[in-house]
């Protein structure tokens, strides 16, 4: 007899799991970049701390490399909840678009972090519309979000 197959995966993480790294979370150990460029080698030392010391900008580079998604988004939705304007080196919000842009693969599997965004979202639309950003920026997270939405519906 087969098993059903799951239409969303619900993750349980280890009680500890914030006090460890990507590397060891994954169980894959990338080694020295070879390339040697900011972002290269950026991801590969990001990849060996403990994730309860990843910063905003730390979230933003990783989440907008598609790196260790199953464990970053949910702490990027903690952060988002603190502060859906939530910056990085870039700009207020910037943490919030690249949730919003990462792999859509991951977010059809992921339904209940991806239900979570959505409210999130629609819950500090008023804070989106009335901060102090440029036009462009506010545009760019409301079709982020229009083209989110379908990646479940």
């Amino acid at each position: 007899m087969s098993k059903p197959k799951n239409k969303h995966i619900k993750t349980k993480f280890e009680n500890n799991w914030i006090s460890k790294s990507l590397e060891s979370l994954e169980k894959d150990i990338w080694g020295e970049s070879e390339y040697d460029s900011y972002l290269v080698t950026t991801c590969h030392r990001l990849r060996k701390i403990q994730l309860k010391d990843f910063d905003i900008e730390d979230l933003r580079i990783m989440i907008g490399q598609n790196i260790g998604l199953k464990f970053l988004i949910p702490l990027a939705i903690d952060r988002l909840k603190e502060n859906i304007l939530a910056e990085g080196d870039f700009y207020a919000g910037d943490l919030l678009k690249t949730v919003l842009t990462s792999e859509v693969d991951y977010w059809r599997k992921d339904k209940e972090n991806w239900k979570k965004t959505i409210d999130l979202f629609n819950d500090n639309i008023e804070t989106l519309n009335d901060t102090d950003t440029s036009s462009i920026i506010r545009k760019e997270w409301f079709d982020a979000f229009s083209e989110f939405k379908k990646f479940n519906s």
